[in-house]
């Protein structure tokens, strides 16, 4: 058996990048002899198993045939006699297309290790526009790389354009969307996921709720980069800062869709566009499967986003109430993610990014008055159903009310400031 460490492992190697995983590519063998040799199948569509004791991933060398339209449109043939070089051509991007063999000897034959060097990310051969997911895959590697200073080139760029202007990326499903999606959502810059995709004409069909918020002016005084969508990507980034959750990153990337459907004769003002924005969301969220734990935190950050900025002015009622709709009392409450998404709102604004968001530690301190008071506060015997709530309100709001009395005595040039 002759056996290729392949792919990322290889290019985080070279790019002195920590290495997440490592496959391994056969060549010489068959799958009837792989299995009998311990290893455990597990591909669905093309020769890929388990080795029989460290679990990574051994695919046997192959090549695809593109038979119709997206990503599964192929046909796989894989046969012992295919060289290593067949299998890398049949790969996404050069930096993809290398391998290292059991002397340690790099296989390179498309110039992946160059384009390392370049900091770019290049189509390995014309089937690149066979798959629209490598679509998604070049974002997310801009995503993964961008801080490297990876580009995409120029050729690449170009076709994958010509891929979405032959309806390509209309054959993506939304599995494969969110997956990809989700990663990137984890990488240190996921903005240039969507700035690829933008560049590309990709983000229009992929995600026309995001799409549609660039060129949405905002009022300059709060918002110096006016565009809403810039505004978006930054606030995007802001949330990498704060937080390694996706779910806070997602929250943040989303809060503002609402803004899209502000009619042109109000601009650049948005009344109201946290609650227009959530039936967008809701689509979005629907059309590619989003996780429920991860709709829910984007609904109150987008419904409530702009409570949280005005929290120091707020009434304790207000207050109150605001806690009660984000969950703020429950064990498992998300109130903590709801915050730090807010506050990459606020940053993510040309001039604001280092500016102090006094309002987090606030909301944290009003949070933690109000749930000190429980059930046991108010369970008298004498209390029924609906009352029992209505009179621990009433405690929570008292507990708040001291609790802002207090927090602006001591803190006499925030209360002036806002």
């Amino acid at each position: 058996m002759k056996t290729f460490l392949v792919g990322g492992a290889v290019r985080d190697r070279l790019l002195d990048y920590p290495v997440r995983e490592h496959d391994w590519l056969v060549i010489g063998e068959t799958i009837e002899s792989m299995v009998t040799q311990g290893f455990r199948p597990v591909g669905k569509d093309f020769p890929v198993f388990l080795h029989p004791v460290t679990n990574e991933e051994y695919a046997l060398a192959r090549t695809e045939r593109k038979t119709g339209p997206g990503y599964k449109g192929f046909a796989v043939l894989s046969t012992p006699d295919m060289t290593i070089e067949e299998d890398l051509l049949r790969r996404d991007l050069t930096i993809n297309a290398m391998a290292i063999d059991s002397n340690g000897n790099l296989i390179d034959p498309f110039g992946g290790q160059a384009d390392i060097q370049k900091r770019l990310l290049r189509h390995v051969s014309s089937a690149f526009n066979e798959d629209p997911v490598r679509i998604l895959r070049v974002a997310r590697f801009a995503a993964r790389y961008s801080h490297l200073g990876f580009k995409v080139a120029n050729e690449t760029m170009l076709m994958m354009r010509d891929m979405v202007s032959n309806g390509e990326a209309d054959h993506l499903v939304p599995d494969r969307i969110w997956a990809e999606l989700y990663k990137a959502l984890q990488e240190f810059t996921p903005a240039a996921f969507f700035e690829v995709l933008r560049d590309c004409r990709a983000l229009a069909v992929i995600f026309p709720e995001i799409d549609a918020l660039f060129g949405v002016p905002q009022p300059e005084k709060h918002h110096p980069e006016i565009d809403t969508g810039v505004h978006t990507l930054m606030v995007l980034q802001q949330a990498v800062l704060l937080s390694n959750n996706p779910e806070v990153r997602l929250a943040a990337l989303l809060h503002d869709l609402g803004k899209a459907l502000t009619p042109s004769h109000i601009l650049p003002s948005h009344h109201g566009h946290e609650l227009k924005g959530l039936p967008v969301l809701n689509q979005f969220c629907d059309r590619i499967k989003v996780p429920k734990s991860f709709k829910i935190l984007c609904a109150h950050v987008m419904q409530y986003h702009t409570h949280c900025h005005r929290a120091l002015e707020l009434r304790a009622d207000t207050l109150v109430d605001l806690l009660l709709a984000l969950g703020a009392f429950k064990s498992d409450n998300r109130l903590e993610e709801f915050i730090l998404a807010c506050e990459a709102d606020a940053r993510g604004r040309t001039g604001f990014e280092n500016r102090s968001y006094p309002q987090a530690d606030y909301l944290r301190a009003a949070a933690a008055q109000a749930t000190a008071v429980n059930a046991g506060d108010v369970l008298n015997g004498e209390l029924r159903g609906a009352e029992i709530g209505a009179a621990l309100r009433e405690l929570r709001i008292i507990k708040v009310n001291q609790f802002k009395k207090t927090y602006f005595s001591s803190n006499e040039h925030i209360s002036s400031a806002n």
